[in-house]
């Protein structure tokens, strides 16, 4: 069941619609846009939020050792989870910047041995946080436990199912009494 103080904060903050549809990251179109980061720009909802995800792994029995994702949907996640629940984050690069260490996660170490909690604000086809595992998996990092705040569709839950692991939507496009959007081909 959906957070009720959650699900205030997204629709009086986080929900905007349109008299027309827009395209979306995931390249879908819908007449609704869910604005993660505009909805948790205030410090006590992002602070409620971050609770909730860490909250959620601890009564699955969840353990881990650094929380991220791709930026800049998972940052302010990977930041609050970090300093509530005293673990290291990181952030993942769209691209390797191309000068200094030239990495494409930063902040944390990450590598073998790293149980991984990937964050994300709102997903639709799950393309970021899909892109997230594999880059965190690629430097042999575990990746233990999966949340976003607000979940548009079913093709992340079924991605996180098949590889065994725990996936959290806070809110889904029910509780926000929203179309799902379809993967795009």
């Amino acid at each position: 069941m959906a957070d009720q103080q959650l699900l205030t904060i997204m629709n009086e903050r986080g929900v905007i619609r349109f008299d027309e549809p827009v395209q979306l990251r995931s390249g879908g179109y819908s007449d609704t846009f869910l604005d993660g980061k505009k909805a948790l720009s205030n410090g006590a909802a992002l602070r409620h939020a971050c609770q909730l995800m860490i909250d959620a792994a601890r009564a699955d029995g969840v353990a881990w050792d650094a929380v991220g994702g791709l930026t800049m949907g998972a940052d302010h996640f990977a930041h609050g989870v970090a300093l509530l629940a005293e673990r290291d984050w990181f952030s993942i690069r769209k691209q390797p910047k191309g000068r200094g260490t030239n990495k494409w996660v930063e902040g944390g170490s990450i590598g073998p041995g790293t149980r991984v909690y990937l964050v994300d604000d709102v997903v639709t086809t799950g393309g970021s946080i899909q892109e997230a595992y594999l880059r965190v998996t690629e430097l042999g990092a575990e990746v233990v436990y999966a949340a976003t705040m607000a979940d548009r569709g079913e093709v992340a839950a079924e991605f996180f199912a098949v590889r065994d692991i725990p996936y959290l939507p806070l809110l889904t496009y029910r509780d926000l009494g929203i179309a799902p959007v379809e993967r795009t081909e």
